[in-house]
């Protein structure tokens, strides 16, 4: 919701759709024009295909990367999540690489034998799968700043590197960019951070509020896809055209850049009044940003990954939580969770957060 609830323009662009059809079960022009501005925006989408949600995004670029390459295994990092799959939902060894071992009930460990996992932002952890099972994997998936362990950035030379065991190994490198794309700029963070990936996935904002998901790559990658190639991916929904006419407004209002700008003074304001207040009050607090999604930990920073998260006070978090919920402020439920500003936040929201947020911490000391 990067343009806050209900903006006119993409309630106007529904309501123009409606009255065309909601659903036809075959491509349609709009779907064609977001699908130009998703490729015109990201560097690395030549081709790009649109899906119903961001799990379906990554799963469908699992199954590209394993049907180019031949092999089943892949990468992810603890903390970093990439949907409701079940390859993905894997929790990683504390502190050190490991074979992934079903999070869930439902999912049987056949299905996740083939998923490694490595502590984000643990390249040396990386080069050791690399170096004993580089022939079998397929792909790396990474969030390329990480939001669903609060906001986690990559510390130096770790995407490169990332990249680099790729090349040298044939694996693919896709970014899961569903939280990231069109949030932390207009290009995402692999624009922000030049870093290219193999494959991207995208979702919430190219849907201006409406389910939405996509993945893409270069030309030769996505052409594997069916019907072109012989990756078999479809979904009757996808591409539907009230999800694309959200889509396709949020993000032409998005182009101009001024909603970035704003953006960008509007979350730097609420992150440095919550630190002044913290350090009033003497409360150790780390705030990492990247544009207008933040994280919000109690702790002596920097936080690199998801053991330094743990390592948080998520009580005190959840204590704060509560005060500031019952003043009328609704943060994220959990040190887990990334704040977003929305381009509807102004300095009257963002006063009024600092307002109970002070409140909340005075009960602290």
């Amino acid at each position: 919701m990067i343009l806050g609830h209900r903006p006119p323009a993409v309630e106007e662009a529904l309501r123009r759709a409606l009255e065309i059809g909601t659903v036809f079960g075959a491509p349609s022009r709009s779907e064609v024009e977001l699908a130009e501005r998703i490729r015109d925006a990201v560097p690395t989408v030549e081709m790009v295909r649109l899906v119903n949600s961001g799990t379906e995004a990554t799963m469908s670029a699992l199954r590209l990367a394993r049907g180019v390459t031949g092999r089943n295994r892949f990468l992810k990092f603890d903390g970093c999540y990439h949907g409701h799959g079940d390859s993905f939902l894997v929790a990683a060894g504390s502190g050190a690489a490991t074979l992934g071992v079903p999070s869930s009930p439902g999912v049987p460990e056949a299905v996740t034998a083939d998923t490694l996992t490595a502590p984000f932002n643990d390249l040396a952890a990386v080069e050791g799968l690399f170096a004993e099972k580089g022939h079998e994997i397929a792909a790396v998936f990474v969030e390329p700043v990480a939001g669903n362990m609060g906001l986690v950035p990559p510390v130096e030379r770790f995407l490169e590197g990332l990249r680099r065991l790729c090349d040298e190994h044939g694996a693919l490198l896709v970014f899961d960019e569903v939280m990231t794309g069109f949030r932390v700029s207009f290009g995402g963070a692999q624009e922000l951070l030049e870093v290219e990936p193999d494959l991207t996935t995208l979702g919430k904002v190219i849907g201006g509020g409406l389910p939405i998901g996509a993945y893409g790559g270069s030309r030769d990658l996505m052409s594997e896809v069916a019907p072109a190639g012989p990756v078999y991916q479809a979904g009757t929904l996808s591409g539907n055209p009230l999800a694309v006419a959200a889509g396709r407004t949020t993000l032409e209002i998005l182009a101009d850049g001024e909603v970035y700008s704003g953006l960008e003074t509007t979350a730097g304001r609420l992150a440095d009044g919550l630190l002044e207040i913290a350090e009033e009050f003497e409360i150790p607090l780390t705030i990492q940003r990247r544009g207008s999604m933040l994280g919000i930990f109690f702790a002596e920073g920097p936080i690199r990954n998801k053991e330094e998260v743990d390592a948080s006070d998520r009580e005190r978090f959840a204590r704060v939580f509560h005060r500031l919920l019952d003043q009328g402020v609704h943060p994220p439920p959990s040190a887990y969770e990334t704040w977003f500003v929305s381009a509807a936040h102004g300095e009257e929201e963002i006063g009024r957060t600092l307002e109970a947020w002070r409140s909340a911490l005075a009960k602290e000391t």
